[in-house]
């Protein structure tokens, strides 16, 4: 069987790029990397949030194509099952799903007011309102998680889906120096502490800045 391809976008700035990436090794599945051009369209789609159906990432994998990160994550979650990518409990999994779709098809102010970008900091970044809104929600959301599954991940002790989901937003948070609660701080590090956010950061410190800024209006 040939190895699974993942195309992917810029690692500094591709948030679902990212989430699909990540799932990807969590699942411990063997990839390889095809990242498209700063110029394809669809590479600038994702980034300007113009995108009505993303295609990127996708995964290729033993015949099957698949895009939308949600439906990688489930693709992943069946062919990789002791993975562990979605909860063993049956509520678990269902809460899982929802906040996942949450973040799939929410909290825009956040996207559009605070994109990721992984190599810059901004100190002290004022935050608009309808982004701090967002972000009061991500917090709940966080908190409900750590408080009942019992972190340090949001569902337990092991990374998930739901954790790959949300891991562009901890990126965010860190660059706009968002102020959050302990719990939410502690959930920040666990997830910047994974060998493999790692791996993605190194990278995404080491590319090139070879996309013009990005003329949007957000």
């Amino acid at each position: 069987m040939a190895k699974a391809v993942l195309t992917i976008s810029s690692k500094n700035y591709g948030a679902w790029a990212f989430r699909g990436w990540l799932m990807a090794k969590l699942a411990r599945l063997e990839f390889t990397e095809h990242i498209i051009s700063p110029d394809d369209p669809a590479m600038k789609a994702e980034m300007l949030l113009l995108s009505a159906s993303m295609r990127v990432p996708s995964l290729d994998h033993d015949g099957v194509h698949v895009w939308d990160t949600l439906a990688i994550g489930e693709y992943l979650n069946e062919i990789k099952p002791k993975a562990g990518l979605l909860p063993a409990d049956r509520a678990a999994r269902a809460h899982c799903r929802a906040i996942c779709g949450e973040m799939h098809s929410g909290f825009s102010a956040l996207r559009s007011s605070l994109p990721m970008n992984i190599k810059a900091h901004f100190p002290g970044f004022k935050l608009w309102s309808r982004a701090q809104t967002d972000i009061d929600r991500i917090e709940i959301i966080w908190q409900e998680c750590l408080a009942k599954y019992g972190g340090p991940f949001l569902f337990g002790a092991k990374p998930c889906i739901a954790d790959a989901m949300f891991a562009p937003v901890v990126m965010r948070f860190i660059t706009y120096d968002v102020p959050l609660d302990e719990a939410c701080v502690a959930y920040c590090d666990a997830i910047t502490a994974l060998p493999a956010v790692k791996e993605w950061v190194a990278a995404a410190e080491a590319e090139p800045d070879e996309i013009d800024e990005l003329d949007a209006e957000f």
